[in-house]
């Protein structure tokens, strides 16, 4: 099995790509270790000291790590966990566990206008921060302020601002004249 890496936007966070499937729909953000106790191949990444959050895609695993740890030192031992997992056999999550839905549900008013917005962010917005090892999800919509979720590479990213402000807000207030902000939310 050969296990590529790439950089991220955030410096804290890598982007494993095993070659095969790591979740067949949707995406699971695992922010700490306690909340990786669904998912095998999360919880095998968090015994290696120094990780502080992992987040899988379709076919990637981001991986962060605590600002005093050297990639160095902890990249062998996260490829060798994952080499691990996917030898094994056991599933990427248990059994029983649900992806939960990648957007907010919402209910009110402005109905159309948030199916606009997970439209648009579904087919534009997504797959581009995919690319880098992540994800941002719709988590509201008040008084034409759009509260969005970021998750992986994006949250912390020294840049999520920058795209949040700059590309998402852009692009959002471009086809939706009814929105006028795009904030993060931290859940």
């Amino acid at each position: 099995m050969f296990i590529q890496t790439e950089s991220t936007p955030n410096p804290a966070t890598l982007k494993f790509l095993p070659g095969q499937t790591v979740l067949e729909a949707g995406t699971a953000d695992f922010p700490s270790a306690e909340a990786a106790s669904k998912s095998p191949l999360a919880t095998r990444i968090f015994a290696v000291d120094g990780v502080t959050g992992v987040f899988f895609g379709s076919d990637f695993v981001t991986v962060t790590k605590a600002d005093a740890t050297d990639w160095d030192h902890i990249k062998p031992a996260i490829l060798g966990a994952v080499m691990e997992h996917y030898q094994s056999g056991l599933p990427v999550m248990d059994g029983g566990e649900e992806i939960a839905p990648a957007h907010a549900e919402h209910t009110g008013e402005d109905g159309e206008i948030v199916g606009q917005i997970k439209e648009l962010l579904d087919s534009r917005v997504r797959p581009a921060v995919a690319q880098d090892g992540g994800d941002i999800t719709f988590h509201g919509f008040d008084r034409g302020v759009v509260y969005l979720h970021m998750q992986g590479a994006c949250a912390g990213c020294p840049s999520s601002t920058l795209t949040l402000k700059m590309g998402i807000e852009n692009l959002l207030r471009h086809y939706i004249p009814e929105v006028t902000e795009v904030r993060p939310v931290l859940v």
